[in-house]
């Protein structure tokens, strides 16, 4: 029986205009991120906020109290966010790693994100509006700067692949640095967001055909932005993969929480025939041979 991964992305960087259900506060994000653990996920990401302003605020400090409030109380995965760089979700940082090195030095992450190339960022409705979105921007500057630190630290990317280049160019980078620990592929599909694929099965193979080519064994989830990953779920389980759900990634205004999204994971995991992992299971599962 496959032992399946379920990530929680309990809020990401939209604000509560955009998704009025996400947890913002330290106190809110941490018993949202223990909820989702104890409906089945072994992993948990999240978006620190400054409550004032009610946006993104990428501080190690406040990573750390959210990163030890929910490690208090479970064994999940909880890692962080970085500033999304060219959008106005999240303010402008110094140096968009600074915040995973601290963390990283303090031994407080297992997992960060690096998301390998840039990508223009536009939602369909808003194009029929007139607005032109952005240009979500992973300089190389950046990629290797980030690059450097988890290797440094032995922090696990996930790469989040928004277009099929993305997997290449981080095949490509992760072999430079054999200290790094292989990266997990994150294939980004959306409804919502005129980048990548819809989330249909051929599309997830397609996505599967590159990373045989370019990352060979490498671990890789389903998920995506503005998207309702769940119709992907027997794929995934059938074809040994992973699935992230969460408020980060549910179309915006979504009706349905953190903890149920992360239920109704767990519950398709098991009718397409998988076993939901928990956090151990995944650290052995990527621990290397021998």
């Amino acid at each position: 029986m496959a032992e399946v991964w379920i990530e929680a992305a309990l809020n990401g960087p939209w604000g509560r205009e955009r998704q009025p259900g996400i947890p913002i506060t330290v106190e809110e994000i941490v018993q949202d991120g223990l909820a989702a653990a104890a409906a089945g996920a072994a992993i948990v990401h999240v978006h620190a906020y400054d409550p004032a302003t009610g946006r993104q605020r990428d501080e190690w400090e406040i990573y750390a109290r959210i990163i030890e409030g929910i490690r208090a109380r479970c064994d999940a995965i909880v890692y962080p966010t970085v500033p999304l760089a060219g959008s106005g979700y999240a303010g402008a940082a110094v140096r968009r790693y600074g915040h995973v090195e601290e963390l990283a030095r303090r031994g407080l992450i297992e997992w960060a994100v690096l998301d390998p190339g840039s990508v223009t960022f536009a939602r369909f409705d808003e194009l029929r509006d007139g607005e032109s979105g952005f240009t979500y921007l992973n300089s190389m500057a950046d990629i290797r700067d980030g690059l450097g630190v988890l290797a440094r630290y032995r922090v696990r990317p996930g790469y989040a692949v928004y277009e099929p280049g993305f997997t290449r160019l981080g095949a490509a980078l992760a072999e430079l640095h054999p200290d790094l620990p292989q990266p997990i592929y994150r294939f980004m599909f959306s409804d919502e967001f005129a980048w990548g694929f819809p989330p249909r099965p051929a599309f997830l193979e397609a996505h599967l055909a590159l990373l045989a080519e370019a990352a060979p064994g490498a671990s890789w989830m389903a998920a995506g932005l503005g998207v309702d990953i769940l119709p992907l779920a027997e794929a995934a389980v059938a074809r040994g993969g992973h699935l992230r759900v969460g408020l980060e990634d549910a179309p915006w205004g979504s009706a349905r929480g953190n903890e149920a999204w992360v239920a109704e994971a767990a519950r398709r995991i098991v009718a397409a025939g998988g076993a939901v992992a928990g956090p151990q299971a995944v650290r052995r599962s990527l621990a290397p041979a021998g």
